[in-house]
């Protein structure tokens, strides 16, 4: 069963989040990060790629796509706040960010 991260937890997996460019969501605990591409191709591939991962782990974003930007929030719901999958899924989308 997924679980809410510790205070301990949350150093180790989302401080190192924040270093790499997302954020902490005001009033949520959930973090969030924009994504530019080059034109609305690879926005949309890196949404393809990273629903695989969502899909296959059972972890769906909250995002938005306009043009060549991809707007993600990570929070997991059935804690009411981030967990360690919220990291993992925000390191498997920088990651797939890194390979256009």
């Amino acid at each position: 069963m997924t679980e809410k991260l510790s205070d301990t937890g949350r150093k180790a997996m989302i401080d190192p989040l924040l270093a790499n460019g997302w954020s902490m969501v005001e009033d949520r605990d959930a973090i969030t990060k924009t994504f530019t591409f080059e034109d609305f191709p690879e926005a949309f591939a890196f949404m393809t790629n990273a629903a695989f991962f969502a899909e296959k782990w059972n972890h769906h974003p909250e995002w938005r796509n306009v043009y060549n930007r991809v707007e993600v929030t990570l929070t997991t719901h059935d804690v009411d706040g981030l967990s360690a999958l919220d990291a993992k899924l925000a390191r498997k989308m920088d990651g797939l960010n890194t390979e256009h």
